[in-house]
């Protein structure tokens, strides 16, 4: 027995990984002052780094794949030709064809949702005496006690709506005193919040989620951890965050990264600075650092099977470290899908992150996809405003599709109309049903990958943070509405979801909404058309704005139509003929089959 317990991260690791070398971070007192060795047939300790804090070690490992089995072993630490201290460490086998793993694609449809509001499984766990916050559900910026159990429980729910991908906000310990149940301020990197669940329920949801056909995309976040986190209270080393001794904060000018004109003390702040007080930024520039937050989600990905990976606020961490993590990422799982977060609605902008991009300053980036907000802000704007004078209504839309020459991949960025930071969609649209209807639609019929918010098919309101990422009704003992049994829904609820279930699981059956090409028409009359095509089938959208119905004269379509006289009604199952106009329901969309 020894007199203390180290901590060490990772606490294991895997044989038959793409890279062999591994870092471990030895934490205990005054560790640095021992000397470590160990003795496993395959693994050598190549390096052994002191840095400022004696009370920390970093040890560089190489694991020859060809010659080292799963096993343990021990790494003993010696002062004096004397054992101070043990720890066992465990090299895994490899699930098979883990490096082969699939991920989310353009054929996905995912479902966001806030875990501390979606259900509460295990009322056991709503208060940990070892944390600071416990719950209290009259305060909108309060922790709810919704959490994996409550997750699990309602797959179902999620399978039956459709949806095939869950992209959970940040599930990890966030001890911090306030505002923790968002997720987004980490105080473990390798631990999920107890009021969560644990390590162990995170994996048993992502097997479960796999069963029924459903992917885990993990919340990431490189850019800041929070302040209570365990190393806040004692720093490996002064340069383990920015700005540790006088804080800086961020400037939120995401575009230094790409401005030809920018001043060298603008690019610091945006990627050195602190996001907020209590959200202290990484520093990604420590090689110990990088190798830290490279090596943690690889083993998320692989302690949990994650198909997916989505990374917050992307333009702010260190731009060349974002582009070695996302390159490490590909290496180990080549399918791997990431969509990273610029929250920008100018095209130029976002484009610059996705791999494949030609930058003008030579940058490379790596990253598969991002999140559409151009289109975000476009789909609002365009249902919120009429056309006038040749500007405006679905021109915005319109325009902004147009710029997808910009992308190198516009087809596997994210769509959504709403998300966990924004306005629910309901809201955006001035309550109108209709429109959030004919925005849904879009967001399930266009390019890309489609996500929805939780109660999206519901709609759900909310404009503040707390409202935004609100209760799911049913997820309590004791609500008067209950989404998962129906009771209490109203007439225009059941609507909704019946609308959004009906097009979700239609859209699964249908690659032409995956993998088919899209060409659209300048929007007339308050009606966008475009067509989804590829050479096995087609599909017409018609999106009525109008408070009126609509008869449409397919004419102008027929060239990209073709021989085709037929389709069906999407949404009713009604046979249109396609030689005569179509009526288009006021505030509504009509989305055709066509029938070769």
């Amino acid at each position: 027995m020894f007199a203390q317990q180290l901590r060490v991260e990772p606490a294991n690791w895997w044989v038959g990984m793409r890279t062999p070398q591994l870092q471990l971070l030895i934490y205990g007192k005054d560790i640095a002052s021992s000397t470590p060795q160990l003795s496993y047939p395959g693994v050598t300790l190549q390096r052994v780094t002191r840095v400022e804090n004696s009370n920390y070690l970093f040890l560089d490992l190489y694991i020859d794949n060809a010659n080292t089995a799963p096993g343990k072993f021990d790494i003993l630490f010696q002062k004096n030709n004397k054992t101070v201290n043990k720890y066992t460490y465990e090299l895994m086998a490899r699930e098979p064809n883990s490096a082969g793993r699939a991920s989310f694609t353009p054929a996905d449809i995912m479902y966001l949702i806030t875990p501390d509001r979606f259900a509460n499984g295990d009322p056991a766990n709503d208060k940990v005496a070892s944390l600071k916050e416990g719950v209290n559900r009259a305060d909108e910026n309060g922790r709810h006690g919704g959490d994996l159990k409550g997750i699990i429980d309602h797959l179902d729910y999620v399978r039956d709506m459709g949806f095939t991908a869950i992209w959970m906000t940040p599930v990890l310990q966030n001890d911090q005193p306030n505002y923790s149940y968002h997720g987004y301020s980490i105080t473990d990197f390798y631990a999920v919040d107890a009021r969560m669940g644990s390590n162990q329920q995170y994996k048993e949801l992502s097997e479960k989620a796999s069963r029924m056909g459903i992917k885990i995309v993990m919340d990431m976040v490189f850019n800041h951890c929070g302040s209570e986190h365990w190393w806040m209270k004692d720093l490996p080393s002064r340069d383990w965050i920015n700005f540790s001794d006088n804080v800086q904060y961020t400037n939120h000018r995401k575009t230094v990264t790409q401005d030809p004109h920018v001043a060298k003390s603008d690019s610091i702040l945006l990627s050195d600075g602190w996001f907020s007080k209590t959200m202290p930024d990484l520093n990604q520039k420590n090689p110990l650092m990088a190798v830290y937050l490279i090596q943690n989600s690889i083993w998320w990905i692989e302690y949990a099977g994650l198909g997916g990976i989505r990374v917050d606020t992307y333009p702010y961490p260190d731009m060349y470290f974002m582009a070695d993590w996302t390159k490490r990422i590909a290496t180990e799982y080549p399918n791997m899908n990431i969509v990273g977060e610029e929250w920008s609605e100018n095209p130029a902008s976002v484009s610059y992150w996705q791999r494949g991009k030609k930058n003008q300053n030579g940058y490379v980036s790596w990253l598969p996809s991002l999140m559409d907000f151009p289109v975000q802000g476009a789909l609002i704007r365009a249902l919120s405003e009429e056309e006038k004078y040749n500007a405006g209504g679905f021109l915005h839309l319109y325009d902004i599709l147009a710029n997808d020459f910009q992308y190198a991949n516009s087809d596997n960025l994210v769509v959504f109309a709403d998300n966990h930071d924004i306005h629910r969609l309901y809201n955006q649209v001035g309550k109108d049903t209709g429109l959030v209807k004919l925005a849904l639609a879009f967001v399930l019929t266009s390019r890309g990958i489609p996500q929805l918010m939780y109660g999206a098919e519901l709609n759900m309101e909310g404009q503040t943070h707390g409202q935004i990422r609100s209760d799911f009704p049913g997820g309590w003992s004791g609500d008067a509405v209950n989404v998962f049994t129906g009771k209490g829904l109203s007439p225009e609820q059941l609507s909704i979801q019946a609308f959004v279930k009906t097009l979700v699981r239609w859209r699964r059956q249908h690659p032409v909404l995956s993998d088919g090409k899209l060409v659209h028409y300048r929007p007339l009359k308050e009606a966008y058309v475009y067509l989804r095509y590829n050479e096995k089938g087609k599909v017409l959208v018609i999106l009525n704005k109008n408070k009126t119905a609509l008869s449409l004269d397919l004419a102008p379509y027929r060239a990209e139509l073709g021989a085709a006289r037929q389709g069906t009604d999407v949404l009713t199952g009604n046979i249109l003929s396609l030689d005569q106009p179509v009526a288009v329901p006021a505030r509504s969309p009509l989305i055709i089959e066509i029938k070769n």
